[in-house]
């Protein structure tokens, strides 16, 4: 039996250093010779650069040099590319104008890029972009996605009519008219994602470098996948054979979605290292950080559910307006599409789906993915509007989930909107919740908590997801511009100790941790002889990176698939050994037997025969021990789930206080239960933030109002409940792990179970909906109309 394998909670081994202060973070690193860069940034929306003048801000102390736009056009720098395109109703491509790695013409929100200063030190890097004289004429901005699409709106880009960047439609029209037509009650309900930025722990950093004497560029960035970075940088934006161009990620700390994406100041530090033949390094401030990090969710919907008198929902129509920002990030098109809509039906039996998103620019920062990427959005839309067609039928929330339930033996299950559910079993996990969340003794609870003058209110959600975003030729139909497997590359040393390579990049997730057991479990080797490498395109063969929860049920696979190879060669080696047949050798606990015999040969003996090949079938097999794995996956992977929020609100001050949070999520095999339980922690805290703090406020032109701590709240420790965590999971049937993911769970069922909670909590003050953030000010604002109201009757 391996004691750290498969199933066990083994501590972190990561963590060691990072509480130690041992980590290595960008901007720890520090190359001979360094110099440091600052960007001088618009901070206006919207406006035409008339002239730049860096003669005086050239001539300060320290300064190396300082490029403009003009600099990098004049020699063919490429723009920023998009990852993923979207075709619009009609079949055309959707807009994608130019994205500039500095701005040219016009800036087109706070925080573009126009110049980049490198001098001796950050100091006098900043000193200097502040000395450089900007001529500006203002154009007037818009950030409202309603307001950009209203006729005489500012345009953001002169070719984009209207601002829209796509018009896409998913589902049978017809069919939903017909099922509309014949609907008991239609359920309508307006509703708005707040726009959220994501604040990981650790800016975004870089330090490129480039060697003259091989024509090297080496690029340390804060990235989530480095080889994309490396290809979308090489190939589109700097034309720099990838051979030539090496991206290391090293320690991260967080990412959540952000820093996934292809950067200007990456591709702006590299091209210069090249021109000061000298290291440069910049690191993000944090105020930096909010007006230039892509933002997450901003999403605007009109939604209708049509129900039947039996409660049995017959319909849905969804219109949303996505906020793209200023400009295309690199997974943006796909977020609020195939991300997001395909996943309305959510854990329901709804025949008949029809959904409309329509992507506006605005003079706002870009928006991509932030943890769940259109998950979240989907399951707050569903989850709210299903709590509404609970109310206005006078149903109990509960039933209406259970008479809608996808059946758990009705599994594959082909929903109307494109995707195919593998497995489930959503009566099992509301069930398990309830009992956890001790849902039939609330009621008791919210009468001792109205004896202090307290409203208490219980809230719950029930949700499935999509994740792995895959596989690649599935992906490629619906416009990804990449392949989207994984590779892993297992290297077996003489002595039997194990390097695995892989193209998944960790950033909290615990990777060396999991993939280590997943090597002790089939290897049978012991866990300390095991080490995980990522994050370097100089040592994995490639890689599509970690995001979409696909770190175990992608990258997990190409493991498996890899060390499959591994012990097979091993059996062949072991069979010519010990003179037996390779249909009578078995491998099991770091062992390779004859079946029937007491004749073994351990592992270590395999590995080191490989090396040492005295007695070797040379013929049949090279020396060596070493296997190099691609994995494709056949389809997403689904996790679901269901999550129950109990909350208590103060009447006097509108102050919301979460005072118990059970979820209960289908994640498939669980390799590590403590790191399940944290990750599933970490999600719920972020969701929780955005059901009641986060907000990310821009005014109508496009100045940021909530551009720093002092304006955006982060969650704290005192704002969050203990969290209880179980899980009830019905295996993946298409990866040979199991697995479905889980990084992304506690973000996607967390906010509507919080808000549905809250509205409960409001229910004798006729409230039927309220948009996140469910802030204090408009709480007591409910309240105290309500108040007055009654007091007028």
């Amino acid at each position: 039996m391996i004691v750290d394998g498969i199933g066990a909670s083994v501590k972190r081994v990561e963590d060691h250093r990072f509480l130690s202060g041992k980590g290595h973070y960008t901007d720890d690193m520090n190359r001979p010779g360094q110099t440091h860069a600052v960007f001088r940034r618009s901070d206006s929306p919207h406006a035409r650069i008339k002239s730049i003048d860096i003669a005086a801000a050239s001539k300060m102390a320290g300064v190396v040099a300082i490029f403009t736009g003009a600099d990098l056009a004049a020699e063919g720098v490429g723009g920023v590319p998009c990852g993923w395109q979207i075709h619009n109703k009609d079949g055309s491509p959707m807009a994608e104008p130019m994205h500039p790695v500095l701005a040219i013409d016009k800036v087109r929100h706070v925080g573009d890029p126009i110049a980049m200063v490198v001098a001796e030190t950050k100091q006098q890097a900043k000193d200097a972009a502040e000395a450089i004289n900007i001529e500006f004429e203002e154009l007037g901005g818009i950030s409202d996605v309603r307001a950009a699409i209203a006729p005489g709106a500012p345009l953001v880009h002169d070719d984009v009519a209207s601002n829209v960047c796509f018009d896409w439609h998913i589902g049978d029209k017809a069919a939903t008219e017909a099922a509309f037509a014949n609907a008991f009650k239609i359920i309508k309900l307006d509703l708005t994602n707040n726009r959220l930025v994501p604040n990981a722990m650790e800016p975004r950093a870089a330090i490129s470098e480039y060697d003259i004497s091989s024509g090297e560029y080496t690029l340390h960035t804060t990235s989530q996948n480095p080889h994309v970075i490396r290809l979308l940088m090489g190939a589109f934006v700097l034309h720099i054979p990838e051979h030539k161009l090496r991206v290391v990620a090293p320690d991260v700390g967080g990412g959540f979605g952000s820093k996934i994406f292809h950067y200007a100041e990456e591709a702006a530090l590299t091209w210069a290292a090249a021109k000061v033949l000298r290291p440069i390094k910049w690191t993000a401030d944090r105020s930096e950080s909010f007006i230039t990090d892509a933002h997450g969710r901003d999403h605007v919907s009109h939604a209708e559910l049509a129900v039947a008198e039996d409660g049995k929902f017959l319909g849905l129509r969804v219109e949303t307006l996505a906020n793209m920002g200023a400009y295309l990030s690199t997974f943006a098109p796909s977020v609020p599409t195939y991300l997001s809509a395909t996943l309305l039906a959510g854990v329901y039996t709804t025949p008949a789906i029809y959904a409309q998103v329509k992507a506006v620019f605005t003079h706002t920062v870009p928006v991509d993915a932030y943890r769940g990427a259109g998950r979240p959005e989907a399951t707050f839309l569903l989850e709210r509007i299903v709590d509404v067609a609970a109310r206005d039928l006078g149903m109990d929330r509960v039933e209406i989930r259970r008479k809608n339930f996808i059946p758990a033996d009705a599994f594959p299950y082909q929903t109307p909107i494109a995707l195919q559910y593998d497995s489930g079993d959503y009566q099992t996990t509301l069930r398990e919740c309830l009992r956890m969340a001790d849902y039939d003794g609330f009621e008791a609870r919210r009468k001792a908590a109205a004896a202090k003058g307290k409203l208490r209110g219980i809230g719950m959600s029930t949700y499935v997801e999509a994740c792995g975003i895959a596989p690649s030729a599935v992906a490629g139909a619906l416009g990804a511009r990449a392949g989207l497997y994984e590779v892993a590359n297992i290297r077996v040393h003489p002595t039997g100790s194990v390097t695995v390579f892989t193209g998944a990049h960790s950033h909290g997730q615990g990777h060396e941790t999991t993939f280590a057991q997943l090597v002790a479990d089939q290897l049978g080797i012991p866990f300390n002889q095991i080490e995980i490498v990522h994050g370097d395109t100089s040592k994995v063969p490639f890689g599509m990176g970690t995001y979409g929860s696909r770190s175990l049920s992608v990258g997990g696979s190409a493991m498996v698939k890899a060390m499959d190879k591994i012990i097979l060669k091993g059996r062949k080696i072991a069979a010519h050994l010990m003179e037996a047949s390779l249909d009578d050798v078995e491998f099991k606990d770091g062992k390779f037997t004859v079946t029937g015999t007491d004749k073994s040969k351990a592992f270590a003996e395999i590995s080191l025969t490989a090396y040492v090949p005295h007695n070797y079938p040379i013929e049949e097999l090279e020396p060596g021990l070493e296997e190099t794995a691609f994995y494709d996956p056949k389809n997403f992977t689904y996790p679901g789930g269901c999550h129950i929020c109990e909350v208590e609100i103060d009447p006097n001050t509108g102050t919301v206080a979460v005072i118990n949070f059970t979820a209960v999520d289908d994640v498939g095999r669980v390799i590590n239960p403590m790191i399940v339980e944290g990750q599933v922690q970490g999600g719920i805290a972020q969701g929780i933030g955005q059901a009641l703090l986060e907000h990310a406020i821009y005014d109508e032109s496009g100045q940021l109002l909530s551009g720093s701590m002092m304006d955006y709240t982060m969650p704290r420790a005192d704002d969050l409940p203990n969290i209880l965590v179980g899980t009830e999971s019905t295996m993946c049937t298409h990866n040979p792990l199991g697995a479905k993911g889980v990084g992304e769970v506690g973000a996607i069922g967390s906010p509507p179970a919080v808000i549905n909670a809250v509205v409960d909590a409001l229910r004798d003050y006729d409230v039927r909906h309220l948009d996140m953030p469910a802030t204090p000010a408009k709480i007591w604002g409910i309240i105290n109309a309500h108040t007055l109201k009654m007091a007028a009757e």
